[in-house]
């Protein structure tokens, strides 16, 4: 399991590649080596909708897959091509997100009566 900690420096809109395939893109800064890396990542499917309750700024921690493909021109030239693909985020230090608890956020007001 690969994980990164960092800032959320963009979150990009929801991207529809085919009637299949849908993908969103977001970058966290990392600022944990004398140079800060901005990094790429990206949500598909059914995942697209974790980076929501996060706000650019917020601290989080990405875990990823990496993933890696070849490709081949009609020219015959190979050229190879990495994804970093997220699949679960956690809020950090700093981070808005409210937790979850069943499935209903944990500032909602209790309504029972006692």
């Amino acid at each position: 399991m690969l994980s990164v900690k960092g800032r959320i420096k963009v979150k990009m809109a929801e991207q529809t590649i085919s009637e299949k395939f849908k993908k969103r893109e977001f970058v966290i800064t990392d600022e944990s080596s004398q140079y800060p890396q901005h990094v790429l990542f990206q949500l598909i499917q059914d995942k697209t909708s974790l980076i929501d309750q996060y706000k650019e700024g917020d601290e989080i921690t990405v875990h990823f897959n990496l993933r890696g493909r070849e490709w081949a021109s009609p020219s015959g030239e190979v050229k190879y091509f990495n994804s970093l693909e997220a699949w679960r985020i956690e809020a950090g230090q700093g981070a808005a997100a409210a937790p979850q608890v069943a499935g209903i956020a944990a500032s909602q007001e209790d309504d029972l009566p006692f």
